[in-house]
């Protein structure tokens, strides 16, 4: 009875069932702790104690038939040789424990697993320590995803060792000479000689909870390895795009406009969403084929909250930084000739304070409880179970519908503005139309796909599963961040004089500098000076906006 004295045990017939509770003073079950109770089997209790570890060859001796672990909270680690010199258990119940993981060696014959509530338990042993598994109850279906993902390998591995001799047996060869498989411990057992039954070799039937659901199926991240590649090419342009258009306004010599301004903010939101796709690919990449051993540590880990939260407060910035900068202009085109009613740089910096701080408060709420950016693998807020996470869901996506309704009706107006014949020619129209009709086709492109299925599924009448709306996450969901940077800033004249005057400024050469200052000087052309018909079609349609003001301030000093 080692050790047995400072415990104490209720028992009944000859210690064949053994409780031991409450003894919250215990740090620890030492090695030989039960050794010599008894040698038949023995149904163990062990709940609501205070140890905090169970040590090598604690059940050293005994010959466990079930062993209840649950309950002790403070229960952190079972050794890996805690088991070794023991028989059994064929049932183990870890349940509301702190166990990480569960013990390497001492687990072959075990039948029953019941892991429930234990959140720290996110990984297991080498499955082949379980491989005579049949009902596992545990905390997160990722588990179920691995043992469903063990056993369908190691039964095509038993398969593809057994078919050579699997085929002389079809051929009535019944002397089987290759034995020499890893696996092949018995070539002659009943399953083999009776087809129909089946190989014992293989693992047996086996039940899992929680299963895998809609929106942790058994797959990789990205599902789809097509959606690697081309995860990798947003995340790349989209990430270098505005990493370039942050660099070039911020280090321009000039005073701040309230259009560079607007541009800075709508770079800034778009590069949260690059750096979010760049942590989806990465994890992607490093989980990849084996996602279930990492999904719960990443799902319920700050890497998944820091993803989520960035995706959504770019989300949410860009969206309200494009519907600024469109009033904007529409405003600033509107009132051309009076120059009083212009916005100032003091009015958009209190328009995108308070967008900053909507942005903020949409991404820190599933933080807070309200929905959450643990629910899926791309950690967005799909959890609606609670009501006040669906309103957040609903509301955002409703927000957003509305801001693309305004952007098209400013552009509308915007378009409308300028239309008039005294001020611009057919030509001109058509053009302002298609650079119009491409900003407000990437917008579209961007909300309608994911706005669509995003209401639905908010609804509770999903139309499409988690692992296509990963093919909207990668195709349309970063739209704006990608072509953003391109269409508003990079393909504009201003753009291309603004590289012109900060390469002059890295050059030590006087006669590079005012060569680069010449070639700056004819990017953007003078108010009265046509584009000449060879050159390439710009889409700086900000500075045809300041152009138009010009026009309108002439004919305003012409007419008084």
């Amino acid at each position: 009875f080692t050790l047995l004295f400072s415990y104490p045990i209720s028992y009944i017939c000859s210690f064949h069932f053994l409780i031991l509770f409450y003894n919250m003073q215990l740090d620890s079950i030492p090695a030989n702790a039960f050794q010599g109770i008894t040698k038949e089997n023995l149904y163990m209790k062990i709940i609501k104690n205070g140890f905090k570890e169970i040590q090598s060859h604690a059940f050293n001796g005994t010959k466990l038939d079930k062993l209840i672990l649950k309950d002790n909270r403070f229960l952190r680690n079972i050794h890996d040789n805690a088991f070794l010199g023991a028989s059994g258990p064929t049932v183990l119940d870890v349940s509301s424990t702190a166990l990480r993981t569960l013990p390497r060696h001492g687990l072959r014959h075990l039948k029953v697993l019941i892991a429930r509530s234990a959140p720290y338990l996110k990984t297991l042993p080498p499955l082949e320590s379980l491989i005579d598994l049949e009902v596992a109850q545990i905390t997160y279906p990722s588990l179920c995803c691995a043992f469903h993902t063990w056993r369908r390998k190691h039964r095509e591995k038993v398969v593809l060792a057994l078919s050579p001799n699997l085929r002389r047996l079809c051929d009535g060869n019944y002397e089987i000479t290759d034995t020499s498989g890893e696996n092949l411990t018995d070539l002659y057992d009943i399953n083999l000689q009776y087809p129909d039954l089946q190989l014992s070799l293989c693992p047996g039937p086996f039940q899992c909870s929680p299963e895998p659901d809609a929106f942790n199926p058994c797959e990789d991240m990205l599902g789809f390895s097509v959606l690697r590649s081309i995860t990798w090419l947003i995340t790349v342009f989209s990430v270098a795009g505005n990493v370039a258009v942050l660099a070039i306004l911020i280090t321009r010599h000039k005073k701040l406009s309230v259009s560079c301004f607007l541009m800075c903010n709508l770079a800034f939101a778009d590069l949260c969403m690059g750096l979010y796709l760049l942590l989806i690919a990465a994890m992607d990449y490093h989980s990849r084929k084996e996602y279930y051993n990492h999904a719960t540590d990443w799902q319920t880990g700050p890497g998944c909250a820091m993803a989520g939260f960035l995706t959504v407060f770019a989300s949410e910035l860009s969206v309200y930084t494009l519907t600024v900068i469109t009033l904007e202009r529409w405003h600033t085109i509107t009132n051309a000739m009076h120059v009083d009613r212009r916005l100032r740089l003091r009015h958009v910096v209190a328009m995108m304070a308070g967008g900053w701080g909507f942005a903020l408060l949409a991404a820190l709420l599933p933080v807070l409880g309200i929905s959450s950016y643990s629910k899926v693998s791309i950690c967005l807020p799909m959890d609606i179970e609670s009501l006040a996470s669906q309103v957040y869901v609903v509301t955002i996506l409703l927000l957003n519908i509305t801001a693309f309704f305004v952007v098209c009706y400013g552009y509308v107006g915007i378009y409308l503005s300028v239309r008039n014949p005294n001020l611009a020619t057919r030509h001109g129209d058509t053009k302002i139309a298609k650079r119009m009709a491409v900003l407000i086709f990437t917008d579209f492109l961007c909300m309608a796909p994911i706005s669509f299925f995003a209401i639905s599924a908010a609804l509770r009448v999903p139309l499409i599963t988690v692992s296509h709306s990963k093919i909207l996450l990668v195709l349309f969901y970063p739209i704006n961040s990608l072509c953003n940077p391109f269409l508003y800033t990079i393909f504009t004249r201003a753009f291309r004089k603004d590289v012109y005057l900060l390469l002059s400024r890295c050059s030590c050469s006087p006669t590079e500098f005012h060569r680069a200052k010449d070639a700056a000087a004819h990017a953007v052309p003078t108010e009265g000076r046509k584009s000449s018909p060879g050159k390439p079609r710009s889409l700086r349609f900000y500075a045809f906006h300041i152009k138009m003001q010009g026009c309108f301030l002439s004919k305003g000093a012409g007419t008084t």
